[in-house]
């Protein structure tokens, strides 16, 4: 399956394009669209799709600005231009950039499906060109190659006078001055022990890595990947390092059984400290343990995968962190969770009792204990203990009462989740808990508004949207976007439920720009359209 998003300011071709191309049949799934290409490029910074089709001519950000700043951060996306504009500058500036296909407006269904079929065939070739072993060997085996690695490497473990340093990286042609360095270095493993796989997720990180903002970059050992950053600001240095680890986690993923550790090094003032941070990264990567997991998760997303930053680290060396492991989902999911979670994790719950009619004492039992549990290890991760905090809710009674009917069910599972929300804060000062946190206030405030993006809460949150996209993903176990969405369908479910409002009407309440896309992404994420969603509560 390859993914698509779109981009067009005209809702009605968006509307067209999704709904008139049978997606799946096709090898194709339907990743998103958007109305700008602003707003696009800020998605597709988490979407990673593997196609964009994009209209030229749009406001704010065009479709050739979209297309050129696409390829730039991540240039394995193939691109499909969409024009009603027949002119050759328009044409020679798209080649320029290096799209895929350029498609007239008006097109048919079948236009556009023959040059995503073309476009993915493309990208099979070049999967195929770029997992050609031989190729990793034989730039491996160049001399200018070896040379400038011994070179590198002798950077990051001894301290060479600066002089040297210049007219070494003048004779390998390397601009190495800067204010800012920084090191990361990328662990790539194959669960299986693989190493074919392993020799195919190098040569395909190593085809890519001109690409990565300028870093210098060579494997070290078997399955060591290191690059070099440097930068005029630390802000530049963590946006660069923080996306080139985001760029070598998806690369990575593209393998079968590979996985990778990343560690982002300490930012050092002077190039003869680039061991310091070389030194950080490594000694990050001994103390995270190889990582023995299935490929994917639930929802087809590479598992595994981790980017942890020294600087991070250091800033925080009192935070009161929760170790993922032995953690159950729903402990995952408090561990963050905001009002709105709260309401939803009842939904869900009271949906699974509807299901199950006439068997209401022993669901709602069974969900309230696995609730109380979850909360009980979220409090002792923290430091508490439920016995002395709250121990009638540990009492058979309590679990008795509370079953007694639906009102005192919801109401009681509120509250006990209110106490496990309300511990957590007090508890989790660190800078992790408070970016979470302060993140997802921002968008239970802000989901209405149409702009908010992974971009506008990364500002707010006073990150670098790269740094705030692995940070959300890694600790709230989901991405951004995916949070976003579900955020406003949570909201568009309660619309429906509680007031007369029209689908449409929803639709702008709870940001989405296009009530036909906002009829799609419900139905994709509960089932049903919003028409018998509505029908289904009204029963």
């Amino acid at each position: 399956m390859y993914s698509v998003f779109l981009v067009d300011d005209e809702p009605i071709v968006l509307e067209g394009i999704r709904s008139k191309i049978d997606w799946e049949n096709n090898g194709f799934t339907f990743a998103g669209e958007a109305t700008d290409g602003e707003i696009a490029l800020s998605m597709i910074h988490e979407i990673k799709p593997d196609i964009l089709i994009t209209d030229i001519k749009m406001p704010f950000m065009d479709g050739l600005e979209l297309s050129k700043a696409v390829k730039n951060i991540q240039p394995w996306i193939k691109i499909i231009i969409l024009s009603g504009h027949d002119e050759f500058d328009y044409a020679k500036k798209a080649i320029s950039i290096g799209i895929e296909d350029y498609i007239l407006k008006p097109f048919t269904p079948d236009e556009i499906l023959a040059s995503l079929d073309k476009t993915a065939k493309e990208i099979d070739k070049e999967r195929r060109q770029l997992s050609d072993i031989s190729k990793l060997k034989e730039e491996l085996k160049s001399n200018e190659s070896l040379v400038k690695k011994e070179f590198l490497n002798e950077l990051l473990h001894t301290s060479l006078d600066v002089p040297l340093i210049m007219q070494k990286g003048k004779e390998l042609k390397l601009d190495l001055i800067a204010r800012f360095y920084k090191v990361l270095v990328s662990r790539i493993e194959s669960t299986d022990k693989n190493d074919d796989e392993l020799q195919e997720a190098k040569s395909l990180l190593n085809s890519y890595s001109d690409a990565w903002n300028g870093a210098l970059s060579f494997f070290h050992h078997s399955n060591l990947l290191v690059c070099i950053f440097k930068g005029n600001t630390q802000q530049e240095l963590d946006e660069n390092a923080f996306h080139t680890a985001e760029n070598i986690s998806h690369i990575t993923g593209k393998v079968k059984s590979c996985t990778v550790t990343t560690a982002i090094g300490k930012t050092v003032e002077r190039i003869q400290l680039l061991k310091d941070s070389y030194s950080d990264a490594r000694k990050i990567l001994e103390k995270t343990e190889a990582v023995h997991t299935d490929k994917t998760d639930d929802k087809g997303r590479t598992a595994g995968n981790r980017i942890i930053s020294s600087d991070d680290i250091a800033e925080n060396p009192g935070e009161v962190f929760i170790d993922a492991k032995d953690s159950d989902p729903l402990v995952d999911r408090l561990k963050y969770a905001s009002k709105n979670d709260i309401n939803a994790i009842i939904e869900e719950s009271m949906a699974l009792i509807r299901n199950n009619k006439g068997q209401f004492n022993v669901f709602a039992s069974y969900l309230l204990v696995d609730l109380i549990m979850a909360v009980s290890k979220l409090v002792e991760k923290l430091g508490g203990d439920i016995k002395e905090l709250k121990p009638e809710i540990l009492q058979r009674n309590f679990i008795d009462n509370a079953v007694s009917d639906e009102d005192s069910f919801k109401n009681t599972m509120n509250q006990v989740m209110a106490f496990a929300l309300d511990f957590r804060n007090s508890k989790m000062t660190g800078k992790y808990g408070d970016v979470i946190l302060k993140a997802k206030k921002y968008i239970e405030e802000n989901y209405a508004d149409q702009n908010t993006t992974l971009t506008t809460v990364a500002q707010a949150v006073c990150l670098s949207p790269n740094h705030f996209s692995t940070i959300f993903s890694q600790e709230c176990k989901t991405t951004f976007i995916e949070y976003l969405t579900n955020v406003r369908m949570e909201n568009a479910k309660r619309l429906m439920r509680e007031t007369d409002m029209k689908g449409y009407d929803i639709a702008y309440e709870c940001g989405f720009s296009d009530p036909h896309y906002f009829s799609y992404i419900f139905k994709k994420n509960t089932g049903l359209s919003p028409r018998e969603y509505k029908l289904s509560v009204e029963k």
